[in-house]
């Protein structure tokens, strides 16, 4: 099996099979974000070779494959006839294969034909990992997303149409102090029209080699503390009225929230209203990421 530049994949894939089927992210100019910033620069790998791959990855595990992950960055940007061969050859090849899953961004998603979605679901594509990041598109634009609001809820419902399960990430502080209250209620709001199966928390770290970083050493961005995530937290929660399932399966994370929404958000604010006690030197301390 061959990988080129870095592969990520989310926690929920940890025991995935991970086929790289692009290489980099066709966007790769969000502020937050340095996994691409020095390359590669983006592609799509031929299908022959992710086959071939396939097949090595099939030598060495045999039916013990249960799920396959597409990596890198945004696997869903290439022509939905490839992903669609790839994800065919996967199910022939891994008879006890359980789910096949790819990260795409609201942006590449939109530009699909319906049908091309429904190609890919009836090809067994079954998840996809969105990174909604905020609602409001104040945060969108500031950070560089390359999307807004309502094309992050049009391609999320257009995922939700075609059949396959949806997981939308949002990152906790990414609007700073300035906008924390606003970033909290837009974000609820564009989940409540998308109606995701998972919401995923991240809270923002900043990363090096990044814009956002250089921007908060220039004072142009102000962090939250602990506290006031939990409290960014706690108005996401309140006004997330969607039936979803809510995790908080990262290590940036303050608090380990999980539960369905919305029956489970009385014993989650709890949760959070009791963190909201606790000391200072209780939560993760602050650092900047290098990966």
């Amino acid at each position: 099996m061959r990988y080129e530049g870095p592969i990520y994949r989310p926690p929920s894939e940890a025991a995935s099979l991970l086929i790289q089927a692009t290489v980099g992210c066709p966007h790769n100019k969000c502020t937050f974000c340095m996994i691409y910033k020095k390359g590669p620069f983006y592609r799509i790998r031929p299908v022959k070779e992710i086959c071939e791959d396939i097949d090595a990855a099939f030598d060495i595990y045999g039916e013990k494959v249960k799920s396959v992950f597409f990596p890198a960055g945004n696997s869903i940007a290439m022509p939905a006839r490839d992903l669609a061969a790839i994800c065919r050859y996967s199910t022939a090849k891994f008879r006890s294969l359980q789910r096949i899953t790819v990260y795409g961004s609201s942006r590449y998603i939109a530009r699909k034909d319906p049908a091309d979605l429904a190609m890919l679901r009836e090809a067994d594509l079954s998840r996809i990992h969105v990174g909604l990041e905020s609602g409001d598109d104040v945060i969108l634009k500031r950070v560089k997303k390359g999307t807004n609001a309502a094309e992050q809820i049009k391609a999320g419902k257009m995922v939700k149409r075609a059949g396959m399960e949806l997981s939308e990430y949002v990152i906790l502080g990414i609007g700073g102090v300035e906008r924390s209250e606003i970033h909290a209620l837009k974000t609820a709001e564009a989940i409540n029209e998308i109606e995701p199966d998972f919401v995923r928390l991240r809270t923002l770290v900043p990363k090096i080699n990044t814009l956002l970083l250089h921007q908060i050493k220039k004072g142009r961005f102000q962090l939250l503390s602990p506290c006031e995530v939990l409290k960014e937290t706690r108005l996401l929660l309140e006004n997330l009225h969607c039936r979803t399932r809510l995790t908080s399966d990262h290590y940036t994370n303050y608090l380990n929230l999980s539960g369905n929404l919305p029956d489970d958000r009385k014993r989650l604010l709890g949760e959070i209203d009791r963190a909201l006690t606790w000391e200072p030197d209780r939560f993760r301390p602050f650092f900047v990421g290098t990966q």
